[in-house]
């Protein structure tokens, strides 16, 4: 029901929350709107989906749930808003949605410095062969210190080339500056000086790879980027290099990278996700230059918690008339 004087609803917005939230992040939303929440420990089916949307205002969904043009299409009519606790937005049939008249907010800006935080713990470990030394600690096989032990390579002083030069790529360039690295970046278009900040711009993505040591990718996943860093790219970094991607899998060839990785023209990578994750590539589960993480680059409570407030109040503030500042359809 709405109060068609003011233009807000006249009931408290009634809150799905579909995905398997943290037990502090779903307090959240239970004590902003006593929302209903996913008690199952694990990412809702479709028809489980669309049973718990009944009747509710606002569902909120992460990226394992996948709100794809069938589903969109059979979201109940009461349903206003989608809101998805991720800053990606390939897992949600955004066109669909916005036909419906279906708000779409996300989680923008709370996560960058987590992520960035996550980017350098890839580089460094993969450049610094965390894999094999920590075998060797935990296995009990570490025979003493010798001149020749798993020599790696340097992080700091080379040069960043940072493909998606946005708010998280921006994290990563600030703190990679703190180790004398030389900063290039790769974007659909040039940054102003003020976001810049003395970086080198490439218009070109196999340029921005010649001058390369370290490769992070940092850009969002759409059909534009799908496959960007191929065998051409690949081929194009210095020797010794090494690759990182902290934003979607399948922006990555797969295939090109574990040759490189095999043959020795790229040193290492540190992956915090991947194409069909958990199902990923099995090279990278066996490859010893891979430094591999669970995507786990916005894992910490407080930017959990700090998702969830972002959401809770751009729920708040659409229902209330506004305009939420995390709004992206």
């Amino acid at each position: 029901m709405t109060d068609h004087d003011t233009g807000r609803q006249s009931h408290a917005p009634r809150v799905f929350v579909a995905c398997d939230l943290p037990e502090s992040v779903q307090a959240l939303f239970r004590e902003r709107f006593a929302a209903a929440c996913n008690d199952k420990g694990r990412t809702l089916t479709p028809p489980e989906l669309l049973a718990g949307a009944q009747g509710m205002d606002v569902l909120v969904l992460t990226a394992t749930d996948r709100l794809d043009a069938e589903l969109a299409g059979r979201l109940p009519a009461s349903v206003k808003v989608v809101c998805t606790y991720s800053i990606g937005m390939e897992h949600l049939d955004v066109g669909v949605l916005k036909a419906r008249g279906i708000a779409v907010l996300a989680t923008p800006d709370v996560l960058n410095e987590s992520c960035a935080d996550v980017a350098l713990l890839l580089m460094l470990g993969a450049a610094r062969r965390v894999v094999e030394s920590a075998a060797l600690v935990r296995g009990g096989e570490w025979k003493g210190w010798t001149p020749r032990q798993l020599l790696g390579v340097d992080f700091w002083g080379r040069r960043l080339g940072i493909l998606g030069m946005g708010r998280i790529g921006r994290a990563i360039a600030k703190r990679a500056r703190g180790f004398d690295m030389e900063i290039h970046y790769h974007n659909r278009s040039r940054l102003a000086a003020e976001f810049e900040l003395g970086a080198t711009y490439h218009a070109d993505l196999a340029d921005l790879a010649a001058h390369s040591d370290f490769l992070c990718v940092a850009c969002p996943s759409n059909a534009d980027t799908k496959g960007l860093v191929n065998a051409g790219v690949i081929a194009r970094l210095p020797a010794n290099s090494v690759i990182c991607n902290i934003s979607r899998g399948d922006i990555i060839d797969d295939e090109a990278l574990v040759a490189a990785l095999k043959s020795g023209a790229v040193a290492a990578a540190g992956l915090d996700v991947y194409t069909g994750e958990p199902n990923i590539h099995p090279a990278y589960r066996e490859l010893p230059n891979v430094f591999g993480l669970p995507h786990i680059g916005s894992s910490t409570e407080s930017t959990r918690l700090a998702m969830g407030r972002l959401l809770c109040d751009g729920i708040e503030a659409f229902f209330e008339g506004k305009e939420p500042v995390n709004r992206v359809a």
